[in-house]
C-alpha cells in the first residue's frame, strides 16, 4: 500500500493505532480499483475458456529430416485433436531450435540428435534413424552385398554440409571406420543430395527415413554402414516448465496414439 502511495503521490489512508481510515483520495480511487478487479476475473474466465476450448497456438521447430519425412502426418492428427490450435513450424539446424528452445521462442521441437542427454531440457526419444550408404543403381559398388574400407575408400562421397547433426555423426562414423574423406561434395540438403546419387555423382550418406521410399522404388540402392552403431534419434524436446511442457505432452501424445 505504501508502494503505490508513492507511485501516486498522494495520501491514501490514515493510521491510527492499528487501524487504517481511508482518505477522500482512496474513495476516489475506489472505482478504478473495482474496474481492474473486474478486468482481471475478465482476463483469469477468458484464458480459462481458452484453455477448455483447446484454443492457442503451438509454435513447433523441426530439423530437416523430421519436418520432411515424418512429421506431415502427426501434424495432421494434431489437428484433428486440437482443431482450435493454430500451428507454426520453423524448420532449421537443430543447434539453432535448441537456442529458440532457450530463448522460448518456440514451445517444442523435434529434431535428429545423437543419443545424448540434453541439460535443461526434456527429451523424449521417439525412434531411430539410423544413417545408411546411398548408391545409384549403376554404381559398380551397388552389386557388392558387402562394402569395405578398401571399396570405399576411392570414392566420391555427398555429405552435409557441415555443422548439422547428420554431418557431425557421419563424421564420427568415418573416423571409427579409419576413412578419410579424400574426395567428397558437401550439399546443403537431402533432396539435392538424392538426386546427385541418382546422377551416379557419388556416394550419398543419408538418415535412413528419408530414402525408404527411392530405395523401395528401385531408384537408390541402400547399404548398412560398416562397422557402424547407430547414435541418432529422432526426438521431442521442450524445456521443463511452464505453457512449453503442456505443448510437448500434447505433441508427445499424438506420436504415441
Amino acid at each position: 500500500m505504501r508502494k503505490l502511495e508513492e507511485e501516486l503521490g498522494i495520501k491514501l489512508f490514515h493510521k491510527l493505532a492499528r487501524s487504517l481510515y481511508p482518505t477522500d483520495n482512496a474513495a476516489d480511487l475506489l472505482p478504478y480499483a473495482r474496474r481492474i478487479v473486474s478486468l482481471m476475473e475478465e482476463a483469469g474466465a477468458m484464458a480459462k475458456d481458452r484453455r477448455d476450448r483447446g484454443e492457442g497456438r503451438l509454435k513447433l521447430g523441426a530439423s530437416y529430416t523430421p519436418a520432411t519425412y515424418l512429421l506431415p502426418p502427426y501434424i495432421a492428427e494434431f489437428g484433428g485433436l486440437f482443431p482450435r490450435t493454430r500451428i507454426q513450424l520453423a524448420v532449421k539446424k537443430a543447434d539453432n531450435l535448441l537456442h529458440m528452445l532457450r530463448k522460448y521462442e518456440i514451445d517444442a521441437a523435434v529434431i535428429s540428435l545423437p543419443a545424448d542427454d540434453l541439460e535443461g531440457f526434456v527429451m523424449e526419444n521417439l525412434m531411430e534413424d539410423e544413417h545408411k550408404l546411398l548408391l545409384s543403381p549403376s554404381h559398380p559398388l551397388a552389386q557388392h552385398a558387402e562394402l569395405t574400407l578398401a571399396s570405399l575408400q576411392p570414392q566420391t562421397f555427398l555429405l552435409h554440409e557441415a555443422g548439422s547433426t547428420s554431418r557431425k555423426l557421419t563424421d564420427e562414423w568415418a573416423d571409427s571406420f579409419g576413412l578419410e574423406w579424400e574426395s567428397f561434395m558437401e550439399l546443403g540438403a537431402i533432396e539435392t543430395i538424392k538426386e546427385a546419387v541418382k546422377c551416379n555423382i557419388g556416394i550419398g550418406v543419408l538418415p535412413k527415413r528419408s530414402v525408404l521410399r527411392e530405395a523401395a522404388a528401385g531408384e537408390l540402392v541402400m547399404r548398412d554402414l560398416p562397422q557402424h552403431e547407430n547414435r541418432r534419434h529422432i526426438c521431442l524436446v521442450y524445456p521443463p516448465g511452464g505453457a512449453n511442457i503442456k505443448a510437448g505432452e500434447g505433441v508427445y501424445r499424438v506420436f504415441n496414439s
